[in-house]
């Protein structure tokens, strides 16, 4: 526009033409992906980042912002059990921090040398992961310049976890090769199915074979805030770096990662470049977190997070995480108790993964009645779910994670399922 227009104008617009054809993630009837919480604090706190309008980039440009970041990172470490003595930063997202990982992964193996010369004449090297792995990684060793073909997608078992013994055969296999073996990312919590890999006997191995080892944490993390949860990290203090997203499953509005190191100074030598018009004459004092990662400009996550920490406290968010898992055991117990349905996943925290199976019908017809069933509930507008492959089977996905979740929502939804299944064909 030319001109300016009033803005109750633009507000009438934004609800007339953005807000119906928005996707709404804080619905209760949202129960597709992951969750993508927010709360009124972290929203509050939101408002009061965009009024600051701060670059956090370094100590001196945002001192509080800076005190704060190292303070709740802190807190989160504790709440969440991780290991004493790991260093904690904010980051936008979960696919930053594991390209992080792997850049300083990268930079230990070739001492230093990559960022300086390149990685022409240092040898290729071999990343590995579960074919379960979020595409983040897929995508971090292609930007890390490792190159694509190197990304080896190990076999998981019947829980959908990696198996110990291909990750080993599988490094053999490139040892062998003449390839060098450079890091593991192990997960907690895949996004298909939630499933856990065995952290400890992967970390061991990565101790004898002397390659980093990364835990993404991104979707299942937050779930170690309740301490009977803690097993799922068993093992993380053998780990070098870790990640979850307290934006997915801790009332933190979208962006808000939690990257833990355990050596920050190899993250530091990774990331850090001093050009004059930067420099402080306090810098050896602070943390300068713009040397934590790869954004030079920053936001100021930290408050809302601060906000959210606060006004719950542990107890108040290990109770939402217990009712959500609580409603995710109660859908799958009524799925089972109708007959026609399958799980087909452990359902460790708030997923089920689920398809209809008549028992009338072969696999085939299961094939094609189940996107018909996702379709048609989608459809009605008043839930929104989500599919995967899980062993080749096409799954249905239902997440309770939303703050206002409750019984009636599990009731709700099987109550469209009902009346979406009556109307599928071949019945």
């Amino acid at each position: 526009p030319a001109q300016g227009e009033p803005f109750a104008d633009i507000f009438a617009d934004f609800q007339r033409v953005i807000v119906p054809g928005m996707t709404h993630w804080q619905h209760p009837g949202f129960h597709a992906y992951f969750p993508a919480n927010s709360s009124p604090p972290s929203v509050l706190a939101e408002m009061l980042t965009a009024t600051l309008a701060a670059q956090c980039m370094i100590w001196q440009t945002s001192p509080a912002a800076a005190e704060l970041e190292e303070r709740v990172m802190e807190w989160l470490g504790h709440l969440c059990g991780l290991p004493s003595g790991w260093s904690g930063v904010i980051q936008d997202t979960a696919s930053t921090a594991t390209l992080c990982a792997l850049l300083t992964a990268r930079e230990r193996a070739t001492a230093w040398q990559a960022n300086q010369a390149g990685l022409n004449g240092l040898g290729a090297f071999t990343v590995y992961c579960s074919s379960e792995t979020h595409s983040s990684v897929e995508k971090g060793v292609k930007i890390a310049g490792l190159g694509r073909q190197h990304l080896r997608k190990i076999e998981v078992d019947d829980q959908f976890a990696l198996r110990p013994e291909q990750l080993q055969a599988a490094i053999a296999a490139d040892r062998a090769a003449g390839l060098r073996p450079l890091a593991v990312v192990a997960t907690v919590g895949t996004t298909s199915s939630c499933a856990v890999d065995p952290l400890r006997a992967i970390a061991h191995l990565c101790q004898a074979e002397g390659l980093w080892l990364h835990v993404d944490g991104a979707y299942g993390g937050t779930a170690t805030a309740l301490p009977e949860l803690r097993p799922l990290i068993d093992g993380l203090e053998l780990a070098d770096s870790y990640v979850f997203n307290p934006h997915k499953w801790m009332l933190t509005n979208f962006d808000c990662t939690a990257y833990f190191v355990k050596d920050k100074a190899a993250l530091l030598r990774t990331f850090e470049i001093m050009p004059e018009y930067l420099k402080t004459g306090i810098d050896q004092q602070v943390n300068n977190y713009r040397d934590w990662g790869i954004q030079l400009g920053r936001r100021f996550r930290a408050l809302k997070l601060w906000f959210v920490l606060r006004s719950y406290g542990a107890e108040g968010i290990r109770c939402i995480i217990k009712g959500h898992n609580q409603l995710a055991q109660q859908f799958a117990a009524a799925l089972l108790a109708r007959q026609h349905y399958q799980i087909l996943a452990p359902v460790n925290l708030n997923l089920v993964c689920f398809r209809y199976a008549p028992a009338h019908l072969r696999e085939a017809e299961w094939e094609t009645l189940n996107p018909q069933l996702l379709a048609q509930l989608n459809q009605t507008g008043q839930v929104y779910l989500s599919h995967t492959r899980l062993a080749g089977r096409y799954t249905l996905r239902a997440v309770f994670g939303q703050p206002t979740n409750t019984e009636a929502q599990v009731a709700n939804l099987l109550r469209l399922l009902d009346e979406q299944v009556a109307r599928l064909p071949m019945q």
